[in-house]
């Protein structure tokens, strides 16, 4: 995987007319891109996997339980 993946709509506008904006991305922060519709410019970075029982059941109970 490249460190620079492409988006496909600006999450203000939903508009597809993206470019990478020049620049050197920061460490952690992401790459910035700017979105020709609405002339925003935004980061967008890879936070990370969640668990797989986050805001689900617990997959045993839990002790102290009836």
């Amino acid at each position: 995987m490249s460190g620079r993946a492409a988006l496909h709509h600006c999450p203000y506008c939903g508009d597809e007319d993206l470019v990478p904006e020049e620049g050197a991305g920061i460490k952690g922060q992401g790459y910035p891109w700017a979105c020709l519709s609405c002339t925003r410019v935004f980061r967008v970075s890879y936070v990370g996997l969640r668990s797989a029982s986050f805001g689900g059941a617990p997959s045993s109970p839990t002790e102290g339980t009836t």
